[in-house]
């Protein structure tokens, strides 16, 4: 009996101890935070040398972290950016991943692997919140129905997202394939391409407007500002442009309340710093810059809920955060909200040249800091990275397969991303639209554009666009304002021979 007694009790306790996560594996699989900021800039953030604004809730991310100074999003706007994100393949690999209208069909093809394909596969819950901007349904939506294809197709178990952007319609939430809070009763109609019924259009109206459109931006008014697109229907569900940051914000933290007890991974794409910007009562005044500086100190806020929710729940020393911007920063982006009056000594692409939409460094290079308490230490980085290099890393991370070859632009940089090394990427190829450049260490070649440069005579200056070759030394030069083409044909036929040979790969498979 005692034999039989004592080998019960050896059985009890060796099965306990193997109940227990041990350190390695929870080390092997934490929970992944990906927190995507909209139009926000290498220098909007404090802990980036912003003196005119304070984040300190992104900045407690990166004094616990890795701040990095050469990472960039996949484009220098935003459906592209996000494509590229979530697939890991460059996006000017792939037409119709432009700008996308609030209507536009899904562009990730259901059954590729994505980000969070990949995550589910290794036993991730997986849940985005947020922007979307990659289009719903096929061939189109209709808003009043089950809106299918969309986040769930490509990876996603849950969702709860803005279809577009804030100055777009359809200006309400989608939760999974429904449209929140809808009366049957009163169907939403949207369209693009003319307007779908009589209600008041801002050109019409300005007097129905709180803020106005400084270009474009003039069609459907729904709460006091006119969008793009016009739409007609689903009152009782438009959101209220104020309350946006708060929805979201509820939504991700009860995302990761709710599955707290297995591994998760949460990406949550913030509405600021986009347009139009409305920030709650709490932060609206409260920034010398005016609006564009007030949703700045919001997003900080939703930073800090997301950290505040990852603490109380003892969740922070085995959770991995990203924070990071799909694009470079954009200051007057279609409405008169005085961000150009009062901008003032504040840089928001830091000490890079561009913006949203440009092919200097400004267009693409942003802010990017990966927190991890439990393995990552502090510091800075100034290894070559990329947003579409998750997919790899975090594959490699997982011990998932490498990636596909649909996902075959994604290098695992996971040793960089954990600050083991500093080695990242060899070479990054930049996309603004019309033009691609790319980075080789300190040197950068931008291709001519192709066709006409547009009429204004800032877009040049601003945006790089350029008849001719043009090619910079970064170290030297980092406002890109001396091209060296003339001076070094040899760098320049070297990069431009490594962006044809980029260009070339996987061309005819």
């Amino acid at each position: 009996m005692r034999t039989a007694a004592w080998n019960f009790l050896t059985l009890l306790i060796g099965s306990l101890i193997l109940a227990i996560p041990g350190p390695a594996a929870a080390a092997d699989r934490p929970n992944i935070i990906l927190i995507y900021a909209d139009d926000l800039g290498y220098g909007d953030l404090s802990c980036y040398g912003a003196k005119s604004v304070s984040t300190p809730n992104v900045d407690a991310l990166a004094e616990n972290g890795l701040r990095f100074t050469d990472a960039h999003s996949a484009s220098a706007t935003c459906t592209p950016s996000r494509y590229a994100l979530l697939t890991g393949e460059y996006p000017w690999r792939k037409k119709g991943t432009g700008i996308l209208p609030g209507d536009a069909a899904l562009i990730i093809e259901p059954g590729r692997q994505t980000l969070p394909s990949t995550l589910k596969q290794a036993g991730y819950r997986t849940g985005a919140v947020g922007k979307w901007h990659l289009g719903l349904g096929n061939p189109v939506a209709d808003w009043n129905k089950d809106i299918r294809p969309g986040p769930l197709e490509i990876g996603f178990d849950s969702s709860y997202i803005l279809a577009a952007t804030g100055d777009r319609v359809p200006c309400v939430y989608l939760q999974d394939h429904h449209v929140v809070g809808l009366d049957p009763n009163d169907p939403i109609t949207v369209s693009y391409k003319a307007p779908v019924c009589d209600d008041p259009l801002g050109r019409d109206h300005p007097e129905l407007l709180k803020l106005h459109p400084s270009h474009g931006h003039d069609m459907t008014i729904v709460n006091g500002i006119s969008r793009i697109g016009y739409m007609c229907g689903g009152h009782s569900a438009r959101w209220v442009d104020e309350d946006i940051a708060d929805v979201l914000t509820r939504q991700a933290v009860n995302f990761i309340e709710t599955s707290r007890n297995q591994p998760f991974f949460l990406y949550f794409a913030l509405h600021d710093v986009h347009v139009p910007r409305t920030p709650n009562a709490r932060f609206a005044g409260k920034n010398s810059m005016g609006p564009r500086g007030d949703v700045i100190l919001q997003l900080d806020w939703c930073v800090g809920e997301i950290t505040r929710t990852l603490k109380t729940l003892g969740l922070s020393e085995n959770t991995l955060v990203i924070f990071s911007s799909d694009n470079g920063p954009v200051v007057d982006d279609g409405y008169q909200d005085q961000a150009v009056q009062k901008l003032g000594t504040h840089r928001p692409a830091g000490p890079w040249r561009g913006s949203k939409y440009s092919a200097f460094e400004g267009g693409t290079r942003v802010p990017f800091i990966v927190s991890w308490p439990g393995r990552v230490k502090p510091g800075v980085s100034q290894a070559l990275v990329c947003q579409l290099d998750l997919l790899a890393s975090f594959a490699a991370l997982t011990e998932q397969p490498t990636p596909a070859p649909t996902a075959g632009d994604s290098q695992n940089v996971l040793p960089a991303l954990l600050g083991e090394n500093t080695q990242g990427r060899t070479s990054l190829v930049e996309h603004q639209g019309r033009v691609l450049s790319i980075r080789n260490g300190a040197w950068k070649y931008i291709e001519p554009v192709q066709g006409k440069i547009p009429a204004n005579p800032n877009v040049p200056r601003d945006w790089g666009f350029s008849l001719e070759p043009a090619l910079y030394n970064l170290e030297s030069d980092p406002q890109e304002l001396t091209s060296l083409a003339q001076e070094q044909p040899e760098k320049l036929r070297q990069l431009q021979q490594e962006l044809e040979t980029i260009i070339d790969h996987r061309r005819n498979k």
